[in-house]
């Protein structure tokens, strides 16, 4: 947990990197990769120091950002197989909650095995749905915290936003999940559409096709 003074600035983290990883997900998708490992890993190792001592804790944070961040970006080729988990735990926890409470921790396996299998399979709509809502959700935590939710901040400081700000917060709240929904779509569409590419894939310049000679 970050330090009071410090839960502003990891909000408007979150704000930046829910905005790219929403809208041009896939074309930055190393990018994107690197901005979450930097956030997964700042919030690990801070957690490590206590909120008193702040030095450390801000070290700690910057040091194992770059370790998450680099960690991630070597583990590239198998990043659209972790987007594909991380889609088939996110869809567990979404039905079973509407069900009967949390799922079993084997679901959630089972449904992350089945996620990074279809994501093998069909790459670009697995990172185009997985970076769109992934970074929808980050990007309406990281706002509710900048305009002071204290739930939404203790979220921005915790390691953990999805169970930090559940799927069902309070009753004077309960448009966060339709605007995730109506946002992550919005997202989707943005990168089929706009900033995917053709059929999805970034051509590289040196890639382009050279004109036929007459």
């Amino acid at each position: 947990m970050l330090p009071a003074a410090y839960q502003i600035p990891a909000a408007a983290l979150l704000i930046v990197g829910g905005l790219v990883a929403c809208f041009v997900g896939y074309r930055l998708f190393k990018f994107v990769l690197a901005i979450f490992g930097f956030i997964i890993g700042a919030l690990a190792a801070s957690s490590i120091f206590g909120a008193s001592d702040t030095t450390y804790m801000v070290l700690a944070a910057i040091g194992g950002g770059v370790a998450g961040a680099l960690l991630l970006l070597a583990a590239y080729f198998v990043g659209v197989a972790l987007v594909g988990a991380g889609l088939g735990a996110l869809i567990a926890n979404l039905t079973w909650t509407q069900i009967e409470g949390d799922p079993h921790p084997f679901v959630v396996v089972l449904f992350s095995v089945a996620g990074a299998l279809l994501a093998t399979w069909l790459q670009r709509y697995v990172i185009i749905l997985g970076t769109a809502f992934g970074g929808a959700w980050t990007l309406i935590v990281g706002g509710l915290a900048f305009m002071g939710d204290k739930t939404a901040m203790d979220a921005a400081a915790a390691g953990d936003i999805w169970v930090a700000y559940p799927m069902n917060p309070a009753p004077g709240q309960a448009w966060v999940p339709y605007a995730w929904i109506a946002l992550g779509l919005l997202g989707t569409v943005v990168q089929m559409f706009i900033t995917g590419g053709q059929s999805g894939r970034v051509v590289k310049p040196n890639q382009r096709k050279k004109p036929q000679p007459e």
